[in-house]
């Protein structure tokens, strides 16, 4: 029997089958928005389990049983001058978040080992600040992204803010960068609810210099924020719009001493139906649980692949810490996947699905 969606946006929507989506899905077509919202505003549990079914369904079709691992290194910790409301790391708050300069090439390399060893996929090189510009920091973030290619530990990726020129993000492809994480965090209109001291058009243009650059892009968001159902719906159509490869789903961890630390966190299911949301909307993109999901989905994480993602980020967060790889990786053999994606790059289907 098919599962039909009475749930209809705040616009009122038209009435959708999840089972008539799901085959629209894997047989090569697409879903709308104003069907993309009738999946985030459903409620009842057996439409939602029906729901991840899809998702499961979809993950498998585009993705097989290949879960990509990725992990980071913190290269420069606190201090940023931009106040993300969300950030233990923005100068505007009063955290216990640590801070230093750019560490130590042997740091960098370390990490790398230690990923290899945990057969993680990609090292990504994170840093605090507003973002890269011409000159000796530029030059020394390169030199460390050559050295991390050559070492053949993992891939090189980094996450190292706004790029406004693109000869800074030639440069970056010029050193071996393969992929760069920007995340659009939210929807265009809840964007100044959560930082004003840069815009989401930024953001944008500068996944736009990357992708001029020929670099595969990793772009998502934080959920629980206290965006609407409507924004996140918003979010995930924005990064189809932009092509991008990889979407981590990251869930608010509320800090101490940010203007978010007392926000209400999003429930289990409600981060589970948004995955698989994510899914219907991204069939070919790889989307990786990230940041929150220890505190937000405590025994139920393993549902994630069941809800369509094909990701994770293993090894302790930027500030907060995250469950040992040891149990990540049990939880995913004992899901009978496959944690040993292409440590070589992207396949042609991430291209295919990135257009």
């Amino acid at each position: 029997m098919l599962s039909t969606v009475n749930a209809k946006p705040v616009d009122a929507g038209p009435t959708v089958c999840i089972a008539e989506l799901g085959q629209r899905v894997l047989g090569g077509g697409e879903i709308t928005p104003a069907e993309g919202q009738c999946l985030f505003n459903l409620e009842s549990r057996e439409e939602i389990f029906d729901l991840l079914a899809w998702a499961n369904r979809i993950r498998e079709h585009f993705k097989g049983n290949k879960i990509h691992l990725c992990s980071i290194v913190n290269v420069k910790a606190g201090g940023c001058s931009e106040n993300c409301r969300f950030c233990a790391q923005s100068a505007s708050y009063e955290t216990n978040s640590p801070r230093h300069g750019l560490v130590k090439r042997e740091e960098v390399l370390a990490a790398a080992r230690e990923a290899k060893s945990n057969g993680v996929t990609a090292l990504g090189l994170v840093a605090a600040w507003r973002g890269l510009e011409e000159g000796p920091v530029l030059e020394q973030i390169c030199r460390e992204l050559e050295e991390l290619k050559q070492s053949g530990q993992a891939r090189p990726d980094a996450s190292l803010g706004m790029i406004k020129n693109q000869k800074v993000a030639d440069r970056l492809r010029q050193s071996g960068l393969e992929c760069y994480n920007h995340n659009l965090e939210t929807s265009r209109r809840f964007f100044p609810q959560v930082c004003t001291t840069h815009t989401y058009e930024e953001r944008v243009q500068t996944i736009k210099h990357l992708k001029q650059a020929g670099i595969k892009i990793c772009s998502g968001g934080i959920l629980g924020m206290g965006e609407t159902r409507e924004d996140r719906c918003e979010l995930a159509f924005a990064l189809k719009a932009l092509g991008v490869h990889i979407v981590p789903m990251n869930f608010l961890n509320p800090i101490a001493g940010t203007p978010f630390a007392q926000r209400e966190p999003l429930p289990p299911l409600e981060i589970l139906k948004s995955i698989a949301c994510f899914r219907f909307i991204l069939p070919k993109q790889e989307i990786t649980v990230a940041g929150g999901r220890t505190v937000n989905l405590r025994d139920l994480q393993s549902l994630i692949f069941m809800a369509g993602a094909s990701g994770l980020m293993v090894g302790n967060y930027l500030t907060t810490l995250n469950q040992p790889v040891e149990k990540d990786l049990q939880m995913i053999k004992d899901l009978g996947l496959d944690p040993n994606w292409d440590r070589h790059g992207f396949s042609d289907q991430d291209d295919n699905g990135a257009n």
